[in-house]
């Protein structure tokens, strides 16, 4: 407070002009990081700002940019799906880790029926945010076609079902299924069933083409295929187990699409009374954190999230910055990760 108990006023653009002996407007090109100031003039005008402490008003920075410097990272599932799935939660802490030293920031959409994909598609169009990183798509999904006439940058966590040319990042998750596959194999397992994903997501048909693979490759040949479709929650391991366990009583081993159903998965082996290793061994997908507290200890295929969600963020800055959409593309590899399950 001043003596006279008024408040402060803050800093404006006007005087830090005046400070810096410049005009108005290489003030305004200097705080929104135009090249076409000389280096005297940016270093006048930077000494002025940390003088007065002035901050920029960033809508009407906004104005002269274009942008907002915000980027959604929109969820094409139910919230209860989003906020229950450490998975998730692992994205969501990568991408913050990735942005908290820029002047971005992250808002979180979750959008699974037609309405709120629709809803998001407004909001995008409307300006709001200058890119999306899309994940967790299924088949009948409208956002990519709404996102695509929105004409915004857009990186997608996974290959598109369709093919489409759009820019994406994935895990080789059909290599770490048949890595999984191929694990349980060599402990001479041989009667050995899949929990998959939804096989209306690129992850659920890709893990579940891993396995097929490696059981195509086994020697001897034959090996039969069993399979129980799930939907990468716990309940829906527990579920498939079960069915897996009344249709395969002599089943041995399983690899499971996702750390959640696996645990799931070991629920249902304990309440038939099958021992985990000995009488059946699991592996699952994700190296989530309950991977190593569960009972036992799960076998499982880490996937480098860090390095993946680094790369998205890589992928839709250079398409902001370049003003574009493009294509770029890259896929990460997976890890088997040994623990007392198998």
């Amino acid at each position: 407070m001043t003596a006279t108990g008024a408040r402060p006023t803050t800093p404006t653009l006007d005087e830090v002009a005046v400070l810096a002996g410049v005009s108005r407007a290489t003030v305004s090109r200097v705080v929104n990081d135009s090249p076409r100031v000389s280096p005297e003039a940016r270093r006048a005008v930077e000494e002025a700002v940390a003088t007065l402490r002035y901050v920029p008003n960033r809508a009407a920075r906004s104005l002269v940019t274009r942008r907002t410097d915000t980027i959604a990272l929109v969820l094409s599932e139910s919230n209860t799906q989003v906020f229950s799935d450490p998975f998730f939660a692992s994205i969501v802490r990568g991408l913050s880790e990735r942005l908290a030293d820029t002047d971005l920031n992250l808002v979180l959409l979750a959008a699974r029926g037609e309405s709120e994909q629709e809803k998001i598609g407004r909001y995008v169009r409307q300006g709001h945010v200058d890119g999306v990183i899309l994940m967790s798509l299924h088949s009948d999904d409208l956002l990519p076609d709404i996102l695509a006439g929105a004409h915004v940058p857009v990186v997608l966590s996974g290959r598109p079902l369709d093919g489409r040319p759009v820019a994406y990042v994935d895990a080789d998750n059909a290599g770490g299924a048949a890595a999984a596959t191929r694990h349980l194999l060599s402990l001479g397992r041989r009667r050995i069933a899949t929990i998959t994903g939804p096989l209306d997501m690129v992850a659920g048909l890709d893990r579940l083409a891993g396995y097929r693979a490696a059981l195509a490759d086994a020697a001897p040949p034959g090996v039969p295929e069993l399979v129980a479709e799930g939907d990468f929650t716990e309940a829906g391991g527990l579920r498939a187990m079960t069915r897996l366990l009344a249709e395969a009583p002599d089943l041995d081993a399983v690899f499971v699409a996702s750390d959640p159903m696996a645990v799931g998965a070991l629920q249902a082996l304990r309440a038939a009374g099958r021992r985990v290793p000995e009488d059946v061994a699991v592996v699952g997908f994700d190296d989530a954190a309950v991977a190593a507290t569960c009972d036992p200890p799960l076998t499982t295929v880490a996937q480098p999230l860090g390095e993946m969600t680094s790369l998205m963020v890589e992928l839709l800055l250079d398409q902001i910055e370049a003003g574009e959409r493009a294509v770029g593309t890259r896929v990460c590899g997976t890890t088997l990760v040994r623990r007392a399950s198998a």
